[in-house]
């Protein structure tokens, strides 16, 4: 195999994310704001008022969409147990809400039951296990920064801060960590070529230090010099222990002593305004004082959006809330405070990685690449048709609409 032209020659040397692991599928639609939420609590809330609601109070707090009404019957969610038919008839039992990822880094929670989401992505929940990792793309914003993709052991609803959504690329296509989805040969190229295994995981750690953003989906160059592909899957194991969050056996985020963040200041019952003093490197909220807190932190993008100003105000903003929306907690709860301390010392900690991403990205640009037409030589693309569609499950029973069993 000869390799081309250097990594950073220009986009067509580089091999999107959708050729190296084929099959992708579209972002969770939930239809209706509702389901999800930031606290489990107020999940329940909204669930009891809208039980003791009829007719026409129902449909109001329900709000319907031409894919779900409080009269339509849906399948029950892979390895969930809840009603098939109309809510409005027998909604039957509460279901445990279930941890998700709300876009990037944002952990949220969301009722899983299939009669209240417009697209809750089933393919998703059947591969969804202790084995797992979704790769989330970013989607596409003309001139932002930020990283081009993140990765996840919870269930992902892709929504995207700005910008058109991205896919959702689960790293296996069955549980069990079974059948990498990975184009079929593409480990075996790599590793004749650096002399190195090469992992489902690995090619996914690559990815995360490599990839870049463009209209057609992340972009993902492949060196040609095994030690440049060492290198960037060190440091994406890096990354990704980071996205995972203490998921897979692994610890969660924590900076070393006397770069911990911690609260200065009480947050206050119901902070209204974030901001953020760099010469103190102190975090406000209102008169509440976090710190410290790097300038990279308040300043992490994806998608041309702060991820501190996206996550505060998910969970304040008020405005434009309505119906069961409305239901949140009264005061800012203790988790939170919790919650974004962590959220600021995994930002602090992928920031830190930076320079080493730029470095990797200035060593790329300088060396051989393999190309797409490298690929498609070895028999490696293009993937087949059958790689870009779910995996059969032939010993699974899901249950129908209405109670009836289907055999997938």
């Amino acid at each position: 195999m000869v390799a081309r032209k250097p990594a950073g020659a220009g986009g067509g040397e580089l091999t999107p994310l959708d050729d190296l692991m084929p099959w992708s599928v579209r972002p969770m639609r939930t239809g209706r704001p509702w389901v999800t939420a930031p606290d489990a609590p107020s999940l329940r809330a909204r669930w009891d008022l809208l039980t003791r609601a009829e007719d026409a109070e129902l449909e109001r707090l329900f709000r319907p969409s031409r894919s779900r009404t409080p009269w339509t019957a849906a399948s029950a969610l892979p390895g969930r147990s809840t009603g098939t038919g109309g809510f409005a008839r027998d909604p039957g039992p509460y279901p445990e809400p279930v941890r998700i990822l709300h876009g990037p880094f944002d952990e949220q929670w969301l009722i899983p039951d299939h009669r209240l989401l417009d697209a809750a992505r089933p393919e998703l929940w059947r591969v969804a296990d202790g084995h797992q990792i979704f790769a989330v793309e970013h989607g596409w914003v003309p001139g932002a920064t930020g990283p081009a993709l993140s990765a996840t052991g919870l269930l992902p609803d892709g929504h995207s801060p700005a910008g058109r959504p991205g896919r959702v690329r689960p790293l296996y296509r069955r549980p069990g960590g079974r059948e990498p989805n990975l184009a079929p040969g593409l480990p075996e190229l790599l590793r004749t070529r650096y002399g190195t295994p090469v992992t489902a995981e690995s090619v996914l750690s690559w990815a995360l230090a490599a990839a870049r953003p463009s209209p057609a989906g992340p972009l993902v160059p492949l060196p040609a010099d095994g030690g440049l592909w060492s290198d960037g899957v060190e440091l994406g194991r890096e990354l990704l222990r980071l996205h995972l969050r203490g998921a897979r056996g692994g610890e969660r985020p924590r900076l070393p002593g006397g770069r911990r963040p911690y609260v200065r200041a009480a947050i206050p019952p119901r902070p209204t305004t974030l901001d953020y003093d760099p010469e103190t490197g102190t975090l406000t909220l209102d008169e509440g004082r976090v710190a410290p807190v790097p300038a990279g932190v308040w300043e992490f993008r994806v998608g041309g959006v702060r991820m501190l100003e996206l996550w505060f105000g998910r969970r304040t903003a008020r405005e434009g809330a309505e119906g069961l929306a409305a239901l949140r907690p009264r005061a800012w709860p203790q988790e939170w405070t919790s919650q974004l301390l962590e959220l600021i010392t995994l930002l602090a900690l992928l920031d830190g990685l930076g320079p080493r991403q730029e470095a990797l990205r200035d060593r790329l640009g300088r060396s051989a690449a393999l190309t797409r037409e490298d690929l498609r030589t070895a028999g490696v693309l293009p993937p087949s048709a059958s790689t870009r569609r779910p995996a059969s499950v032939l010993d699974h029973r899901e249950e129908g609409p209405e109670g009836q069993f289907t055999l997938l």
